[in-house]
């Protein structure tokens, strides 16, 4: 009976997925389906409502609406460019400059938006347009755009890293904190194979800027550099909880957008509040069903059954922790970084507590795995994004990303294989 509820589950949530059921109402239909079938749970509503309530009856859900909203306040509000200028005129004249500025950039930016969509819609126009007016390969301009776009969700703050801690119950904070190490290994990671690419195809370098340059587009800059110091710092050093920092990054984000870049109107600042409001409704629906879905397969006892049959085959966590990877790189290929999330963490949450795998660790390796899925067909959100932003066919762009698959997962390889570079700097602060 219970591989025929296994079966069930998979197969009806795929269904409305393939039907193009959005992904709240077709993991609400999955549930339903489930319930009013024989071998399923009773059909419930009181059930039903109290696991709505549940999973969106949060304090730290708080996080996700106001660090969207900075995202947005900072890209709309004029900060993109100075982050981009300052990124240019550190690198200054090394080879293949603006696509190292273009990971530099991407590795500030995500300190502030956390969303590896929002930086490549965001920055993702700017560095194409810079790198193709040096005559830089179209296929190459727009592929680095797109690999550096995977560390926003890595290096805090990360929107998939919270919905991660509201799911597997762990310390937003300390999700943050282990970030950080894995974000700067898959920017270096990047950067040398941009070097490799500067030497093949005899990339010029950029043109040299002076200090007094360096200065003046730092000092440009500075309010909006200081936005991921603020939401890091207060954390590290316990001045705020992440949902505070949150709140503290978005007043932030719209003081400097209005009085130093001047670059929000009132009819802007309206239209942002109103595009966050819409999609943290989204969100925080996904959560509300996501948590029946999960209920209702834990109550039907299948992570429990999952778990004991993948210990049953080995304990050995390195060798789960590679099973896992496997799992997530394809299931990253088929759904939304989100839904993956929401969807997967109470299933595999028993296998990782049973195997005594760290939870806090696990979940930059899982978010970072789910994170190359956006760069992978057949779904690959940030492929059509750039597509968007910079007019290449998505073909084209599968194709010049191959190179840069293999740093992702290289880097993936590296914190799977040294827990240290995920666990050093919590175990240090927390």
């Amino acid at each position: 009976m219970s591989e025929y509820l296994i079966v069930a589950f998979i197969v009806f949530l795929l269904l409305y997925f393939l039907l193009g059921v959005p992904v709240a109402y077709a993991l609400g239909l999955a549930s339903l389906t489930i319930m009013v079938m024989p071998i399923g749970p009773p059909l419930n509503v009181t059930v039903i409502g109290s696991r709505f309530f549940a999973g969106i009856n949060s304090f730290v859900l708080l996080a996700i609406p106001f660090f969207m909203l900075a995202g947005r306040l900072m890209n709309d509000g004029g900060a993109t460019e100075p982050l981009f200028e300052f990124a240019r005129a550190l690198v200054g004249n090394v080879r293949a400059a603006t696509a190292h500025v273009n990971i530099v950039a991407s590795m500030i930016f995500s300190g502030m938006s956390g969303v590896a969509v929002a930086d490549a819609a965001g920055l993702g126009a700017i560095e194409y347009k810079a790198m193709k007016s040096e005559n830089y390969d179209d296929g190459f301009s727009v592929s680095i755009t797109g690999a550096s776009s995977v560390i926003g969700p890595i290096i805090p703050p990360s929107l998939p890293l919270i919905i991660y801690g509201i799911l597997a119950q762990v310390s937003i904070g300390a999700l943050f904190i282990a970030g950080i190490l894995p974000g700067i290994i898959i920017g270096m990671s990047l950067m040398v194979v941009v070097i490799l690419f500067a030497f093949v195809n005899d990339y010029p370098g950029g043109d040299p800027r002076s200090f007094h340059t360096i200065i003046q587009t730092f000092w440009t800059a500075f309010p909006a550099l200081l936005t991921p110091v603020i939401i890091i710092g207060g954390i590290m050093f316990g001045i705020f909880t992440p949902t505070e920092s949150a709140i503290v990054a978005s007043i932030y984000a719209l003081l400097i957008g209005h009085f130093w870049y001047r670059e929000l109107s009132v009819s802007q600042t309206y239209r942002i509040f109103l595009e966050t409001l819409v999609d943290t409704a989204v969100l925080i629906l996904i959560v509300a069903v996501a948590n029946l879905y999960g209920f209702l397969l834990i109550t039907a006892g299948i992570p429990q059954q999952l778990a004991a049959g993948v210990i049953g085959v080995t304990a050995d966590p390195l060798i789960i922790t590679l099973l896992l990877v496997g799992l997530l790189l394809l299931v990253g290929t088929m759904l939304e970084t989100i839904s993956a999330l929401t969807i997967f963490v109470p299933v595999l949450l028993p296998i990782i507590n049973l195997a005594e795998i760290d939870p806090v660790y696990f979940g930059v390796i899982m978010v970072f795995t789910l994170m190359i899925g956006l760069l992978t067909p057949p779904f690959g959100v940030v492929l059509f994004v750039l597509e968007r932003v910079t007019g290449v066919r998505v073909d084209r762009i599968v194709r010049s990303m191959v190179p840069f698959y293999i740093p992702l997962i290289v880097s993936l390889i590296i914190m799977i294989l040294v827990p240290a570079t995920v666990m050093f700097l919590p175990n240090f602060f927390l």
